[in-house]
């Protein structure tokens, strides 16, 4: 197994990668976001693996919260303008480095960390400037399967998709 060209942690934001990067709000000031549960597979995918799964967002909502709870993320950071610090401060806790990280962003907040980590991707509809800055862009759009596929690919090229699969009984 190719288990070295894994990543040792998988980041991610939320807002126009796990959502459509729509905030909808009723008439009485509720705040909704509509999450793919395709992207699930792909935490999955990483804990069968035991790589741990981080979302740095700059929002901060008790909708992520309980997504992240259901789904029990590892590292959930909520409210932050500087994701790269954060980031950079999660690596020295767990002893890696910023190239041993995969992280898929979509957005001007986003930029400093794509450009850190070893591995980088946005979503098919981020802005054409930020697609240009990473090393892989999904086909899915966010909030249609773009986390579950940017996991995919990390899979895919680390050549352990196939036995992954396998376990779901699938192939």
């Amino acid at each position: 197994m190719i288990e070295q060209l894994l990543p040792k942690l998988v980041l991610t934001d939320i807002d126009g990668v796990w959502t459509d990067a729509g905030m909808y709000y009723d008439q009485t000031g509720n705040e909704w976001k509509k999450f793919s549960t395709s992207d699930s597979a792909g935490v999955l995918f990483c804990k069968h693996l035991s790589i741990p799964v981080g979302i740095i967002t700059g929002e901060d909502t008790d909708i992520v919260k309980r997504r992240s709870d259901k789904l029990r993320i590892d590292y959930l950071y909520q409210g932050i303008q500087d994701k790269l610090s954060v980031a950079t401060a999660l690596c020295q806790e767990l002893n890696i480095r910023l190239s041993e990280v995969a992280y898929i962003g979509d957005d001007l907040g986003d930029v400093a960390l794509l450009k850190a980590v070893g591995f980088s991707a946005a979503p098919a509809n981020a802005p054409e400037y930020i697609r240009n800055l990473v090393h892989y862009s999904t086909q899915k759009s966010g909030g249609d399967g773009a986390f579950r596929e940017f996991v995919e690919e990390i899979l895919q090229r680390a050549g352990v998709l196939s036995a992954v699969l396998s376990h779901y009984q699938i192939g």
